[in-house]
């Protein structure tokens, strides 16, 4: 049942505002380059001007066959949304998924590209800032930007404001009526229209009065209206007024759940925050969130979700400052956040499976234990419904934990969790944005508190999503800076994987000396710990950046210390692959003899351990080889072994051509 009611007026003036003429045109200036057009509905909060917009959007969206793209740039707690998270929002809308911690020039730049010849409408709630929907603006006029805001946009031009006041008294009252039942308004119609007027025809304190009339059922609305009108003019406007006359018909634990709701990250409440909030039960709170959305104090969604109104966000929060004490209000934080940290553990063990087989059940028990059912999930896909649905809500717990100061530890855990289940449930790969933004989270902390340790490992994963996004210059800056920060913390892996990865990050930038110059570094560190795993693959690194500079004899001499280094370990596969390479350093140098014999003892080993791929790329190498010592006969021979080998593998041209 919808709430929106009457704004014909308002319609027909969004409508016709689409085809309007632009300034531009009018003044008869030359027109900037095209730009969609921007239609902006203005008012206060409780105005209804969502409500109005969405309708609008109802009626319009078949002209845009592309769709419709929705986001908001005020949170339901009053915060402000960080452009790179809204312009990320609408990505994913477009089935686009934009890089880790791109900056919003490049992430508007990719918005306006993957609506280039589109014909969508962008839904953008809650502005506070043009600067913020500047951002979002698509450069094609086929599209049509539907943006909502307390007052005017000045620094959008051409941008003329669709201004709301309080509905018309038949509008209001068929609004009453919906919440009410027909009957009530019909026996006393006056009656109902002196309510509407009380209410100032606002649809926010039509909803909350409504709702708790609907919730008395014997009440008289003649009543309600009089108590509204003897209120005293401190209450504050109609709004004030009728959540006023819901809150105080409350009982005491409900009108301390929802005095607390102003905590809950992002303004998303479900029964497990409500619980953790109150000290009540799941199954108590997820009753008191279905009264509170009964009465019009909270808006409900499909997945389970409540959302605190933004027009009552204020007045939630005056009640939270005036009623309760700073270290209950800490308290209850920090029961939601444990709570959380539990959930996302709960959630994390269900992404694996409990025998460790890919088809096996999942979750084992021992992994919940100390865990109550009512924080256990079913199955994993319910688990990743609850992660996906919630994460807005989790990622604005770890801000607020980390923002909050007193609770690092906390906030550590939380961040921690959070990182592991979209690891487990996404892949590092699908969840970098938001494990980019996790990363800084755990970075202030760890800065905060001097762990230096936590610093250096905060500071490798954000260099290394730069370094995987193509910010090579930035992810060098990060790794010099983690290997201040694991020299403080004298932890030797923080430090010789620093170096590792200051040098890839040079090789990336093709500076091969100082490259080289860096993997020697951790090498010398790995030898003096005697860490043989590193050291091979250390100088395998050497190898590859000595032969990119065209250093042939340095080039072998790491390519023969790292094949002795994988066969000490008893790395087959490894021994041949530097192998491998080995071989194609001695043809690069002109010493084909050798390359072959080297080549034939890679072929050998890749054979042992059954790696056809890397056996069929040598019997290529091997066919070049012998192509070049005059030898044609041998080379088809070893050409029609690879082919063999490869069948019908997608991989085969590429290992076919790797010598062209």
């Amino acid at each position: 049942m919808t709430d929106f009611v009457g704004r014909r007026r308002e319609l027909k003036e969004l409508r016709e505002d689409i085809a309007r003429t632009g300034l531009d045109t009018l003044s008869g200036r030359k027109a900037k380059a095209p730009r969609a057009r921007v239609l902006l509905v203005a008012g206060r909060p409780g105005s209804g001007r969502t409500a109005l917009a969405e309708a609008f959007v109802r009626e319009i969206a078949e002209q845009y066959p592309d769709g419709v793209l929705r986001t908001r740039l005020t949170s339901p707690g009053g915060e402000t949304v960080p452009t790179e998270r809204a312009v990320r929002d609408l990505l994913e809308g477009l089935g686009h998924v934009a890089p880790a911690g791109a900056g919003e020039d490049d992430l508007s730049s990719a918005l306006r590209t993957a609506l280039a010849g589109r014909r969508a409408i962008v839904m953008v709630d809650d502005a506070s800032d043009p600067h913020q929907v500047d951002a979002l603006l698509p450069d094609t006029p086929e599209c049509l930007v539907v943006v909502t805001a307390e007052g005017p946009l000045t620094g959008i031009p051409d941008v003329r404001p669709c201004t709301l006041g309080g509905l018309d008294t038949p509008s209001a009252v068929s609004m009453l009526a919906h919440r009410i039942g027909d009957i009530r308004v019909t026996v006393d119609p006056r009656a109902a229209e002196a309510l509407a007027e009380e209410c100032g025809g606002q649809p926010a304190a039509l909803r909350l009065v409504g709702g708790w009339l609907a919730a008395h059922p014997k009440a008289s609305v003649v009543d309600v209206s009089k108590q509204l009108h003897d209120m005293p003019p401190a209450t504050g406007g109609p709004l004030a007024r009728g959540f006023r006359l819901v809150y105080e018909s409350l009982p005491q634990p409900a009108q301390r759940t929802l005095r607390l709701l102003p905590l809950a990250p992002a303004g998303v409440v479900d029964s497990h925050t409500a619980s953790a909030l109150a000290g009540c039960s799941v199954a108590a709170a997820q009753a008191t969130l279905d009264d509170f959305a009964g009465l019009g104090l909270l808006h409900s969604s499909r997945d389970g979700l409540f959302l605190v109104p933004g027009c009552l966000a204020p007045l939630l929060q005056a009640l939270l400052e005036a009623k309760e004490r700073p270290a209950e209000v800490q308290l209850a934080r920090a029961r939601m956040l444990e709570r959380t940290v539990r959930l996302l553990h709960s959630c994390r063990a269900m992404a694996e499976p409990a025998d460790g087989s890919e088809d096996g059940p999942v979750g084992g028990p021992e992994k919940l234990d100390g865990l109550p059912r009512a924080l256990r999930f079913p199955d994993r896909r319910a688990a990743a419904t609850w992660l996906d649905t919630r994460l807005p809500a989790l990622t604005a717990a770890a801000a607020m934990a980390v923002a909050d100061g007193g609770l690092d530890t906390l906030a550590r855990r939380l961040v921690a969790g959070l990182v592991r289940a979209l690891a487990d449930h996404r892949g590092t790969a699908e969840a970098a944005p938001e494990l980019y933004g996790l990363h800084r989270l755990v970075l202030d902390v760890a800065e905060r508190r001097d762990l230096y340790r936590e610093q250096a490992a905060a500071l490798l994963n954000l260099a290394d999503l730069d370094a995987e996004t193509g910010r090579t210059q930035e992810a060098l800056e990060r790794y010099r800076a983690a290997l201040a920060a694991g020299k403080a913390a004298n932890d030797p892996y923080a430090t010789g994987r620093a170096m590792e990865s200051v040098g890839g990050a040079y090789q990336e930038l093709t500076d091969w000396h100082r490259a080289a110059d860096w993997f020697g570094r951790a090498l010398s560190q790995a030898l003096a710990r005697g860490e043989r795993a590193d050291e091979a693959r250390l100088y395998g690194r050497l190898g590859n950046v000595h032969t990119y500079a065209g250093r042939y004899g340095d080039a072998l001499r790491s390519w023969r210390a790292a094949a002795a280094g994988y066969r000490k370990l008893g790395d087959v596969p490894g021994q041949a692959k530097a192998l491998s390479e080995m071989a194609r350093v001695q043809e690069y140098a002109g010493r084909p003899e050798e390359s072959l014999h080297t080549c034939r003892e890679a072929v050998e080993l890749a054979r042992r351990v059954g790696d056809q791929r890397l056996e069929a790329a040598l019997q290529v190498r091997l066919a070049d080889t012998l192509d070049r010592l005059g030898d044609p006969a041998a080379a088809r021979l070893h050409r029609s072994a690879a082919d063999r080998l490869l069948g019908d593998d997608p991989a085969a041209c590429e290992i076919r051509s790797a010598s062209d």
